[in-house]
């Protein structure tokens, strides 16, 4: 039987999903270039990119191209694009530091769970069947609920910057006061805020999670040693 043809280098790099990845970093490249002056459309072009995450995800699966490449660049283009915005928020109300902590909270425990997902030999970095954490597993294995969850973590971040006043304030504040504004927003707020402490939930266990693999792989190296 004749093998299937090993595909080039170049052919990988212009796989469907990948070229949708190219897209969202120019995407995301023009709406962090227009933030401060173009608001709304910042949020349009932020949101739109966030989109096509889960369009390039579908399409890799619809034309089997799915690829290390592109699920590396999937996931440093939502870190990158969300700490950009994290920041920006920083700066946008007090304590900024509560905004630099989230940042810091998703890039290491992504990080450390793409690193736990190697060290294990595993496929995806969502294979978590073997974790003892009902909430992860259900977050990583039902995809309708982790979209709900990323979606409504990133609309708070972009009506956090919509709202935003020109002098530093609580969020928590000004997120209340444009809520009792906005029949809309304040029918957004609870579901959002839901979603939003899910994700966080689930990235303290997913770090702790991978750094215990971590660990684990540290201690088995040194009893063969």
């Amino acid at each position: 039987m004749a093998k299937n043809p090993k595909p080039r280098k170049l052919t990988v790099y212009l796989y469907i999903p990948n070229i949708i990845g190219y897209i969202r970093v120019l995407m995301n490249v023009v709406a962090f270039a227009l933030c401060f002056s173009h608001k709304n459309l910042f949020s349009v072009l932020y949101f739109l990119s966030f989109v096509c995450d889960g369009v390039d995800g579908w399409c890799a699966r619809k034309f089997n191209q799915v690829s290390t490449f592109g699920a590396v660049l999937d996931m440093v283009t939502d870190r990158i694009s969300t700490a950009c915005l994290l920041v920006i928020l920083s700066q946008q109300y007090r304590p900024g530091l509560v905004f630099l902590s989230l940042l810091a909270l998703d890039i290491s425990s992504h990080w450390l769970q793409m690193y736990s997902t190697f060290l294990l030999g595993k496929v995806s970095h969502k294979d978590v069947k073997d974790s003892s954490s009902w909430l992860f597993k259900l977050y990583y294995g039902n995809r309708m609920f982790m979209a709900f969850c990323c979606v409504a973590c990133e609309v708070l971040y972009i009506i956090l910057f919509l709202i935003a006043e020109p002098h530093n304030e609580s969020a928590i504040d000004v997120l209340l006061h444009a809520s009792k504004q906005s029949f809309l927003l304040s029918a957004l707020v609870l579901p959002v805020l839901f979603g939003w402490a899910i994700k966080q939930t689930v990235n303290v266990i997913q770090m702790k999670t991978a750094a215990d693999v971590c660990v684990l792989h540290d201690i088995n190296k040194k009893q063969k040693s």
